[in-house]
């Protein structure tokens, strides 16, 4: 017997909360304040990006970290929060090497460098 899938709701809730973590641990470990209006808006763009999913392009989500990444990825980009401590995200991201930040995240720094 197969595993019951989880709600859309429910799914979309997870992923909200794993990206609002992501979001918190990115902006922490670079110790700098979140812009919480932003964050507020990169979380509606995902809750709005996953609601346009086909179901069974939703529900993979659940496993496929590269595609649930691609999504908060673009998610960043367009809530404009790679617009907000620009120069000093900009700068920080010039020396990688330098930063305490899982390699996951360089898909938002990549924003910063472009």
């Amino acid at each position: 017997m197969s595993e019951p899938t989880a709600p859309p709701t429910d799914q979309t809730q997870a992923l909200r909360e794993e990206f609002r973590h992501h979001l918190e641990t990115f902006y922490a470990l670079l110790k700098l304040a979140p812009p919480y209006e932003s964050v507020e808006k990169a979380i509606r763009f995902l809750t709005t990006s996953i609601h346009s999913l086909p179901p069974a392009e939703r529900a993979s989500l659940a496993t496929d970290a590269t595609a649930r990444w691609r999504h908060f990825r673009q998610a960043f980009e367009s809530s404009g929060l790679c617009k907000k401590h620009r120069g000093i995200i900009a700068g920080l991201a010039r020396d990688r090497s330098s930063l305490n930040l899982p390699s996951e995240y360089d898909l938002f720094l990549s924003l910063y460098l472009s």
